[in-house]
């Protein structure tokens, strides 16, 4: 399981001086090593009360423990890190977590992994105490809060599994934060199925939160409400600002107040995109600020996603640093609340996640083909609607530029699907090495990533897992399938009621469509997919003969397991996708061994309580039994996406020889040692 150190022969640019390889067999300096070194993640970026950006990344090389970080006190210093080694930043919230802290001033609130409690710390000089009760274990969790510092509170999302781990309480709960004694939370808000999002007003005077109920997700059907605090601390009444009407569905998202108190947010009542709307609280009016098609947010899968924020002026207006996405490429800009107009921004980024407002500056997360997930300063002039200076702050790989004559960019593919006159689209990236050249006669390879979600949405940036690919010869392609976010509601929504078929044909026609197109061998086309990307995987090996080998990681085998086993966020989110009793058994590859046909890899965490490991165990078995080249992985401490830097080297490493063994015609250039395939070895 070893990989060598590769010398590379020397390369002057000109094409006749490219050694003639196969496709697949081609060296790279893009090793196992150095995309698990680029496996960082952002857990969030906040500003503290001296202008000071901060942000938790995740160290495979801890065991992908997560760490806040605090900007170098000079340049050319190193990142400081708050968070002593005893510590991990994670909530498990919905199990999906998201934003684990909070910051104001000097003091952060954190979630901490191992127990769940909440911890209160002061930036620079002080140990992590708790603010919440011991109870025994990981049963009560946090997420998404906010300071009211008139009160020394914490206002946040609480999700409480002690009376049932299958069916939390969540409700939003009021922490004090400076009592010697850990108190029972108040809860302000509860009755519904779910809560994200609560958002003081300046004065605390006022709560805006979302919430939404079975048998919905937050972006089929939400609400927004806004409570008013009496003295005492409690909700004293509430008015329902946005989605209360049952005659329009709308599914707002991100509420904040202004310095001015006024409530902005974001919604799809209009034209079906994610809009900027104001709340204009004396008449209940909703407004919208600016209208367009694109999406200015994504759905909320995870806590506290963060796409605008105001800059401060000295003006009666409210400027809002914001982007949107569309047409598989995000936009930054300055909306000027009393004009309703939008000034973009010169930005680097082609895909932006995350915007967080500074002094005179603006903190952006985002990647471009070029740039890996990073957090840019974006320096304003004078008048806060130009930008005059770019530069990064974090990347989760600082070195890849050492690499970028091995990159393929990503070039954006629009294909027919089965519907007649209905496109989806997708990322295509050629193999791309200095070094090597196939001959003219030869198609590469083609690894085809179905995302997950399935409401995700392939991106087109500069991921080190791909470039491992088309770096060694072969073609990659992530499709954003009918259901994909960033196209608007419309979209989405061809999944419901088709997951398993719509996703489904629309990777088969992709792979078709760069068959016809020259682009790709059809006899070596491959598949891979995560979580509900792995299902479409499995899925299109069960009931297609279009792909000749898959590798599913933590992927759904049995739709009906997955019903009984999923968590309390997800419940009834299969059935909107699948429909019946009879198109849930239909649809399970599980159900359909008979009709696989090639070889299938299987990566499963033993902690993963999403998709739990008897899916995996189950396919394997399955396919074990009919005789087919099969293999599975389990990793022990790794939950629902792996976190570990040596799990993540292996995983790679080990799809790469499993295809190139069983579909390739190339050996691997890289040293690696291939584990047991059932069936073959």
């Amino acid at each position: 399981m070893a990989s060598s150190t590769l010398t590379l022969p020397p390369f002057d640019g000109a094409e006749d001086q490219k050694i003639t390889a196969p496709y697949g067999s081609w060296k790279s300096p893009i090793t196992a090593e150095v995309v698990t070194g680029a496996e960082k993640r952002l857990s969030g970026v906040a500003v503290d009360g001296h202008g000071r950006l901060l942000w938790v990344e995740s160290r495979p090389n801890e065991a992908g423990r997560e760490v806040l970080v605090k900007e170098a006190n000079k340049p050319g210093d190193e990142p400081i890190d708050i968070t002593p080694k005893e510590f991990t930043v994670r909530t498990l919230a919905q199990e999906y977590g998201g934003k684990g802290f909070t910051v104001c001033g000097d003091t952060v609130v954190f979630s901490n992994y191992e127990d769940q409690r909440l911890y209160k710390q002061i930036i620079g000089d002080s140990f992590p105490v708790p603010i919440t009760p011991d109870y025994g274990g990981p049963v009560v969790r946090y997420a998404d809060g906010v300071f009211d510092s008139g009160s020394q509170s914490y206002v946040t999302v609480r999700e409480d599994t002690r009376d049932s781990s299958i069916n939390p309480t969540t409700t939003i709960v009021s922490i004090t934060v400076n009592s010697e004694t850990n108190q029972e939370p108040k809860v302000l808000v509860g009755g519904n199925d779910f809560y994200a999002f609560p958002r003081l007003d300046s004065k605390g005077e006022r709560l805006a939160w979302i919430e939404w109920g079975h048998p919905n997700m937050p972006w089929d059907k939400a609400e927004l409400w806004v409570g008013y605090i009496s003295k005492d601390g409690d909700i004293s009444h509430r008015i329902c600002v946005a989605g209360g009407d049952p005659m329009l569905v709308e599914s707002p998202s991100e509420p904040k107040w202004s310095s001015k108190g006024e409530l902005f947010f974001i919604t799809d009542r209009k034209n079906g995109f994610w809009n900027l709307y104001k709340w204009i609280e004396h008449r209940n009016e909703v407004v919208s600020i600016y209208s367009i098609d694109a999406e200015f947010t994504k759905p909320f899968w995870v806590f506290g996603a963060c796409s605008f924020d105001f800059i401060p002026t000295n003006g009666n207006n409210s400027l809002i640093a914001c982007s949107y996405r569309q047409f598989g490429k995000s936009y930054l800009g300055i909306l000027d609340d009393a004009q309703n107009s939008l000034t973009l921004l010169n930005d680097t980024f082609t895909d932006i996640s995350n915007i967080v407002s500074g002094s005179d500056c603006l903190y952006v997360q985002g990647a471009s083909s070029i740039h890996p997930l990073s957090v840019a300063k974006v320096t304003l002039d004078q008048s806060k609607s130009k930008a005059v200076g770019f530069s990064i702050m974090w990347s989760s790989s600082p070195n890849s530029t050492k690499y970028e004559s091995y990159f393929s960019v990503p070039e954006p593919v629009e294909f027919s699907t089965v519907v007649a006159g209905q496109k989806a689209y997708a990322y295509f990236y050629p193999p791309s090495n200095p070094i090597y050249q196939a001959s003219e006669e030869e198609k590469p390879p083609l690894l085809l990533e179905s995302h997950g979600g399935p409401t995700d949405e392939a991106r087109g940036v500069l991921d080190l897992n791909i470039q491992y690919w088309t770096s060694r010869g072969w073609a990659y392609v992530d499709v954003n399938y009918g259901g994909s976010t960033g196209y608007g509601r419309e979209y989405r929504e061809r999944l419901l009621g088709n997951w398993g078929i719509v996703d489904v044909n629309d990777c088969c026609s992709c792979a078709r469509y760069l068959v016809e197109s020259g682009n790709v061998d059809g006899e070596r086309l491959c598949i891979t997919g995560k979580s509900a990307g792995g299902y479409t995987t499995l899925a299109c090996l069960a009931f297609r003969q279009t792909f000749k080998a898959g590798s599913s990681l933590f992927g759904i085998a049995d739709l009906a397991s997955l019903i009984a086993e999923i968590p309390k966020f997800e419940s009834h989110y299969i059935r909107n996708l699948v429909g019946s009793e009879d198109a849930i058994f239909e649809r399970s590859p599980i159900n359909s061994v008979d009709k696989f046909s090639c070889p299938i890899i299987l990566f499963q965490g033993l902690d993963d309580k999403i998709v739990t490991p008897e899916q995996a165990r189950k396919i394997h078995m399955a396919l074990k039994h009919k005789g087919l080249p099969v293999a599975l992985v389990e990793y022990e401490g790794e939950s629902h996406g792996f976190r570990k830097a040596e799990n993540l080297k292996y995983t790679l490493e080990q799809q790469m020889v499993f295809f190139a063994r069983l579909i390739g015609n190339f050996k691997v250039a890289d040293e690696i040692t291939p584990l047991k395939i059932d069936n073959v070895d």
